[in-house]
């Protein structure tokens, strides 16, 4: 599926040698890119997937207090 928001860059001969696209696509690839990275290591891919497991947690202004930032 082509995205309407990404524009390709061609040269003079019609090769394609450059794209634009929106900074959250950006971001997003980004994203992906950082965890494909990190679930190459076992040790990490057992971290990450022990943490979205946890329901735990506090606020993130409860956080921000205990830590004394707010």
């Amino acid at each position: 599926m082509l995205d309407p928001q990404v524009q390709y860059i061609s040269n003079d001969k019609g090769e394609v040698t450059g794209v634009i696209l929106p900074v959250q696509l950006w971001q997003s690839i980004l994203g992906e890119l950082e965890t494909q990275h990190l679930l190459k290591s076992d040790a990490m891919r057992q971290r990450l997937l022990e943490a979205k497991q946890r329901s735990e947690g506090i606020a993130f202004k409860a956080a921000l207090t205990q830590l004394g930032l707010e």
